[in-house]
């Protein structure tokens, strides 16, 4: 099964140190049958598309964990006051044993383990000029969720950056340009 992974700069550059990365919570997206069922007039580039983009919206939360991780990093004596990379990042892998999860959402799974290098398919990153949109994003997330229709549309000012991809074999320079 392919899946889609949310990840941010730092998942991908453990990705790559470690030749695997476990997603936060085992969580990713793919095509099931009840994103299917939901779009039933979607072909499965269409449908993939749709996991993929669902994958960038979680990696904007991820985002927002790092960016409060390092907040909370800064209150302490010794810390080193940073800022996350604002680029969502989605990696595609091929698994197996992926269990769905309708009662979360219509496109997640929960993988049974850590995805390694060997089964990565591509990673899909944001340019550079996506950042300021994408930090705008991550501020308003949870309020777009919610209903907040001025959030919503700083949010879709994010989603209208395509993710650029890149074959696993670039990943190591992409990281190094960043």
């Amino acid at each position: 099964m392919r899946v889609y992974i949310p990840a941010t700069i730092p998942m991908l550059r453990r990705l790559v140190d470690d030749r695997e990365v476990f997603p936060l919570g085992a969580t990713a997206f793919a095509v099931t049958p009840a994103l299917r069922e939901a779009y039933a007039a979607g072909d499965d580039e269409e449908l993939a598309e749709v996991a993929m983009q669902e994958a960038a919206r979680a990696s904007l939360r991820l985002l927002a964990a790092e960016r409060d991780g390092l907040d909370d990093a800064a209150k302490g004596e010794d810390a080193t006051p940073g800022s996350p990379v604002y680029r969502r990042a989605v990696i595609a892998a091929d698994v197996t044993g992926a269990k769905l999860r309708p009662d979360l959402d219509d496109a997640v799974v929960k993988l049974a383990g850590p995805i390694t290098y060997d089964q990565v398919a591509s990673v899909h990153v944001d340019l550079a000029d996506a950042e300021p949109q994408v930090a705008k994003a991550v501020d308003v997330i949870d309020a777009a969720d919610l209903g907040d229709t001025d959030a919503e549309f700083v949010l879709g000012d994010a989603e209208d950056h395509q993710l650029a991809w890149y074959a696993t074999q670039e990943l190591p320079f992409l990281l190094d340009l960043l």
